[in-house]
């Protein structure tokens, strides 16, 4: 899967970079068609220390999963963001496999109604 990394008014560190691309790499475990991703990484400016954002967009055939994290560190928020699409995937998985069944029924009762 190709990941696209922006940090938006700072410069990210290589680190965290590679912290980033083997976190969203571990998605391709539970969908093996995910087209590509795009990661921003940005500061909020708040009072609070939880100011860091990690946003992550999936591209899927046919459909588009996002995320968005805030919390005290990218790599926090990065986990949480993960988590999220791992969640994502599967409910998209499962609907897909709702509507391959609803096909086949529909394509039995076709081929039933033929004879």
């Amino acid at each position: 899967m190709k990941i696209a990394i922006q940090s938006i008014r700072f410069d990210a560190d290589k680190k965290l970079l590679d912290f980033i691309q083997k976190k969203t790499n571990k998605l391709d475990q539970f969908y093996d068609r995910i087209i590509s991703g795009e990661v921003y990484l940005k500061l909020e400016k708040v009072e609070d220390e939880a100011n860091k954002v990690t946003e992550i967009k999936l591209t899927l055939p046919g459909t588009q999963l996002f995320a968005k994290e805030q919390c005290k560190s990218f790599e926090e928020a990065t986990d949480l963001a993960v988590e999220s699409l791992r969640k994502q995937i599967e409910k998209h998985k499962q609907k897909k496999a709702v509507v391959a069944e609803n096909a086949k029924k529909a394509a039995v009762l076709t081929t039933e109604e033929e004879f």
